[in-house]
């Protein structure tokens, strides 16, 4: 059982950000449910779902605020998680092609966001939605995957995908065909869900065209994730001091470097050369500064 959680361990911290979304999600999808499994056992409410769930209501979503980012990570059905993880699979695997993973990371979340906001927006400005906003909340990764989507069929719109029956189509094709049928379906059933839906595409439009424009909308969330990172990962480390022979002033030991400030090292490292490939795809290896020149070499050397 160890030598499993250890490769699972591995995968997670050798894959792509693909990868790890992939991870989180199943991995909180199997924890629910069997937190869910417990709480019926022993008769018990699985209320814990509203404290990871967003409301619908304002008044609720004041108490509960984090919930606008956890929902996103939240799968309660089977099928629900396993036709998320599909699209974000394959989808995310197109993205990656046209851009790094800092940005698809940014974007998930941002497109988590826009979803939830509209989400919340639409029960609290339409009355037909405000009847059943006590009782309605958000969940799954949809809005999150719909940003990613929409933004590489907006900023590729040439590029095709053989769809079975179908052939070969542009896949902003597919893209607006998805998006009519969220605005279509908007009374239906899953009514927030569809909304949802909406706001991640919105989204993912809006980074495609900043994108073109030189201007990424994502680096200000990729900031907030890389602090809210290294705040959790951090470990207080305890400074070693010695008295040198006829000496009253403590000089610091030197030390290995910790797991936590090798992780941080690197984190920072691979920022900031996605951020230099990211340059060098806008505007060619000429607009690289000696230094990022320098950085780029080494790494390729690494």
């Amino acid at each position: 059982m160890e030598n499993i959680f250890t490769e699972i361990n591995r995968r997670f911290n050798a894959g792509s950000i693909l990868t790890k979304y992939i991870y989180i999600n199943a991995g909180v999808f199997i924890a629910i449910r069997l937190l869910i499994i417990l709480m019926r056992l022993f008769m018990a409410d699985a209320s814990f779902l509203e404290y990871i769930q967003m409301p619908s209501s304002w008044q609720l979503l004041l108490y509960r605020p984090w919930t606008i980012f956890t929902y996103m990570f939240v799968h309660i059905d089977f099928l629900h998680i396993l036709f998320n993880m599909l699209w974000l699979y394959w989808f995310g695997k197109i993205f990656l092609m046209f851009f790094n993973g800092r940005q698809m990371g940014g974007l998930y979340v941002l497109g988590g966001v826009a979803g939830g906001l509209l989400f919340i927006l639409s029960y609290n400005i339409f009355p037909f939605l405000g009847q059943f906003s006590a009782n309605t909340f958000l969940v799954g990764a949809s809005a999150s995957i719909m940003a990613i989507v929409f933004a590489v069929s907006f900023y590729q719109k040439d590029y095709t995908i053989n769809l079975l029956l179908l052939g070969r189509v542009k896949l902003i094709y597919l893209a607006i065909g998805v998006l009519l049928l969220d605005i279509i379906a908007i009374t239906s059933e899953n009514t927030g869900g569809h909304i949802a839906h909406i706001g991640g595409s919105l989204l993912g439009i809006l980074f495609a065209g900043q994108y073109r424009k030189g201007r990424d909308i994502t680096n200000f969330m990729n900031r907030l994730i890389d602090q809210f990172v290294n705040f959790i990962t951090h470990k207080p480390s305890f400074k070693v001091y010695r008295k040198k022979v006829g000496k009253n002033r403590p000089t610091k030991s030197h030390h290995a470097e910790t797991d936590d400030e090798y992780r941080r090292r690197k984190n920072e490292e691979n920022r900031m050369i996605d951020e230099i490939l990211d340059k060098l795809k806008r505007s060619g290896y000429g607009s690289l500064t000696t230094d990022e020149k320098k950085k780029l070499f080494d790494a390729s050397r690494k």
